[in-house]
């Protein structure tokens, strides 16, 4: 066994107005991180609270989940923003998730890129160095959560900051170590059962296990199981109750 221990971390908080995504209320039942949507990609003011403060009540830690102000496409379509407009609307929504943790009693204690961002910074330098600028702008005390391969981490690392490194349960990579792109088919995995028993392989070999059956050696810290699929809670739930049979125990790490 390659770990005893690992965090599981969700993306939630992404409703907004009168649109419900996802089941934050039963996820938050079952993760120890989660990352909340920071009102660009999805979340508003009042689903930010709600949330925080639920995370607070069940002992969840949070971080702040920004992305590109892109509702209608869930912030998962690519925008030519300059690193420094980039630069200045990832600072813009770690203040806004200080905020509302704060007012709802709870502290972010690291980010997380959302979609197209997420994925384009660990590919673009530029990109990368302007998620970084504005977290240690804002405060340089919060962590940064990343992928195992990719530019992001590394950079961060070499700055000094605290990197949690975070593999998929329910996304393909690629032979690079990258997540297989939505548009291809099988990017998005949904049988539980297959999650588990796939987590439970890459935990053992400390690897991700890619789309061609490859292990590549990774670092593991935490867990994402995404928060808007309709399997979502029984997906986490189901890799959480294989952790504990496998006597991996399940914790956040801050």
């Amino acid at each position: 066994m390659s770990t005893s221990s690992i965090d599981m971390n969700a993306d939630l908080g992404e409703s907004f107005g009168h649109y419900t995504i996802g089941d934050d209320d039963g996820l938050l039942d079952i993760v120890t991180s989660a990352n909340v949507a920071c009102g660009f990609h999805g979340g508003d003011p009042d689903v930010m609270a709600k949330t925080f403060a639920l995370a607070l009540k069940n002992g969840v830690s949070v971080g702040a989940h920004p992305g590109y102000p892109d509702l209608w496409g869930f912030g998962r379509r690519l925008i030519p923003f300059s690193a420094e407009e980039t630069e200045r609307l990832v600072a813009y929504q770690i203040g806004a998730a200080q905020a509302m943790a704060r007012y709802a009693g709870h502290r972010i204690t690291y980010v997380k890129t959302h979609g197209a961002l997420g994925n384009f910074s660990e590919q673009d330098i530029d990109t990368a160095n302007a998620v970084l600028n504005a977290i240690q702008k804002v405060d340089p005390s919060l962590g940064l959560v990343s992928g195992a391969f990719g530019a992001l981490g590394e950079l961060a690392r070499a700055r000094g900051m605290t990197v949690h490194s975070e593999i998929f349960a329910d996304r393909a990579y690629t032979e690079e170590g990258l997540l297989v792109s939505r548009k291809e088919p099988g990017a998005v995995l949904h049988d539980a059962e297959m999650i588990a028993e796939r987590v439970i392989r890459m935990i053992r070999k400390g690897a991700i296990e890619t789309a061609r059956g490859s292990y590549l050696p990774a670092k593991m810290d935490t867990i994402c199981v995404h928060g808007d699929n309709a399997e979502s809670v029984l997906v986490a739930k189901t890799v959480k109750n294989r952790l504990n049979e496998a006597g991996i125990v399940v914790r956040s790490f801050a």
